[in-house]
């Protein structure tokens, strides 16, 4: 029986809030954006480039401190977390900008530190509130939410980036002041439609026909920030034609909306099949935008108390008394019976090496750029920013495809992402500019592939129920993936600056030629091959559960471990 606030399967509201979840990722991936500030914030700050790497990390220690909201996920209404993540990046871009630009006395390096970590994590309140969301209200097309939702956030560095040189010409400190203000405001505009809603268990073709259109309106908007991106540096645009290749990017990102609108317009009537458990209710139109359906779909996601106060009042009445069974993986696992498992740390140990070298990159994009003699990096960030979303949503897509026709992990396209690494790094290393490109394209469609994987597998193996816990826990290989592997940057970045110039004391020095980082690229490569068996080991140990889930060719959801 449906609760009162609950919809039905396969209506509006659902597709309504998966275009708002699309605004809110492309807003809330701002800490992509580092590399377009970090040279401005290296002077406002007078520091060398180790103690810059330490900011860098600072936003992606911030952006996967997602345990928190993915405790609190199955607590709040998705509406709550998206304030607690504008309030964080009003103060932390708000800090960060009075830094770079000047209009209060000096800040700290410390207080700057914290500030990016505030400004970042707020990217893990709006991507754990939509993701959370969005994953259970289309528990049956897991890879495709996964790949749509992590691939805008992928292209929100491009985004950024036709804003950063079309309408704020280069400026640092509006980048900044756009992020403190104009984040929130995505917030706020789009927080009344990220609601849960009742999923459909039942396998739908017009659901498949609605997110490829998503997918192929998502690859148009790729594909049109590379143009435009190129095009700005191929000619010199007026100020009139940069603002219409805004206003045509920001249509573009409306693409989604039109899913719902058809919807409305255009309602379906066909009978419903024996599967439709809604009654007479079903002929009805139900309103573009329900009631909230978090009092009754929450309630069912609550946490692991709940079931152990429902056996003590069976107890008291005399019921049988239940012991809980271990779960079996497919199944949904509390947090605390994930950590036991081989498989949660080897999902784990492949993130860390695999997303956490993959962004030490991203933090350096700008050095890397500069080492190998180009002048202009946003190039190489709009290009990376693509083939990283790219690599999000084709990985999501072949995977959904591979585990429902094969029944193949997801996980095996890590296999191949880390394979490409240890080549890409190694291309890296040759310093080169006539490769950088070539190079940043194939880093940023491993990068995204490895996002979109670990979050649908995480999903399947251990459950929806916490799945914002498990998440946003694995999640933390990213910051510390950077943390090591930037700070390895940085050293020998430095220690290659003294050689380069020693007798000044600038930190406005730049380091030259494939020494900058060719040591550090050389160790990147081993820890891809590392990578690489982890990934062949985890895939392997998890291929019985996915010919579980997926033998009938669709998603089979496994019997519940709490009875």
């Amino acid at each position: 029986m449906r609760g009162p606030g609950a919809v039905k399967a396969g209506s509006r509201p659902p597709w309504l809030g998966l275009s708002a979840a699309v605004w809110v990722q492309v807003a809330g991936g701002a800490s992509s954006t580092f590399a377009l500030y970090s040279h401005a914030l290296k002077l406002a700050l007078g520091v060398d480039q180790r103690r810059l790497a330490l900011l860098a990390v600072a936003c992606d220690v911030g952006e996967n401190l997602g345990l928190l909201p993915g405790v609190l996920c199955n607590r709040l209404h998705p509406a709550l977390l998206l304030l607690i993540g504008a309030a964080a990046c009003v103060l932390g871009y708000g800090a960060t900008w009075l830094a770079v630009s000047g209009a209060a006395p000096a800040l700290p390096y410390w207080l700057v530190w914290l500030a990016l970590c505030l400004a970042a994590n707020s990217g893990a309140w709006l991507g754990t509130a939509v993701l959370v969301t969005n994953m259970r209200n289309f528990p049956l097309s897991r890879g495709a939410v996964a790949g749509i939702l992590k691939g805008y956030a992928g292209l929100s560095a491009a985004v950024y980036t036709e804003i950063y040189t079309g309408i704020l010409h280069d400026s640092a400190a509006s980048l900044l002041l756009l992020l403190a203000l104009g984040v929130p405001s995505v917030c706020l505009l789009t927080m009344y439609f990220v609601q849960p809603c009742q999923p459909s268990l039942v396998p739908n073709s017009s659901e498949q026909v609605h997110f490829l259109f998503t997918q192929i309106g998502s690859i148009v908007l790729g594909v049109y920030l590379v143009g435009a991106t190129i095009l700005d540096h191929v000619v010199t645009l007026s100020d009139a034609v940069n603002y219409s290749l805004v206003v045509i990017m920001v249509l573009l990102l409306f693409a989604p909306v039109a899913i719902p609108l058809k919807m409305t317009l255009f309602p379906s009537n066909r009978r419903k099949g024996p599967s439709d458990s809604s009654g007479a209710d079903s002929d009805h139109t139900e309103p573009f935008l329900p009631p909230s359906a978090s009092g009754s779909n929450l309630t069912d996601l609550d946490d692991e108390d709940s079931f152990d106060i429902d056996i003590l009042y069976a107890e008291g009445e005399g019921a049988v008394k239940q012991t809980r069974r271990r779960p079996k993986r497919g199944e949904d696992f509390r947090f605390r019976e994930a950590l036991l498992k081989a498989d949660f740390w080897l999902l784990f140990a492949v993130y860390f090496i695999g997303v956490g070298s993959g962004v030490m990159v991203l933090n350096n994009l700008a050095q890397v750029g500069i080492a190998a003699g180009a002048v202009d990096t946003t190039i190489s960030l709009s290009l990376f920013s693509f083939c990283n979303f790219f690599g999000r949503l084709g990985g999501g897509a072949v995977s959904e495809y591979l585990v429902r026709s094969w029944t193949i992990p997801r996980t095996a396209l890590i296999i191949c992402t880390q394979v490409v690494m240890i080549f890409t790094y190694l291309l890296f290393a040759l310093g080169l500019h006539s490769t950088l490109h070539v190079a940043v394209a194939l880093l940023g469609i491993c990068y995204g592939i490895q996002f979109s994987a670990m979050i649908s597998a995480s999903s399947e193996l251990f459950g929806l129920k916490h799945f914002g816990k498990i998440y946003n826990f694995i999640s933390l290989g990213n910051p510390l993936g950077a943390l090591l592997f930037n700070s390895l940057a940085g050293y020998f970045y430095d220690l290659e600056v003294e050689k380069q110039h020693a007798t000044t004391t600038d930190f406005d020095v730049a380091c030259h030629g494939p020494n900058c980082f060719r040591l550090t690229f050389f160790i990147l490569s081993g820890m891809a091959c590392l990578g690489t068996l982890l990934s062949i080991v985890l895939t392997v140990r998890i291929r019985p559960v996915y010919q579980m889930l997926y033998a009938g060719g669709s998603f089979s959801q496994p019997r519940s471990s709490a009875h």
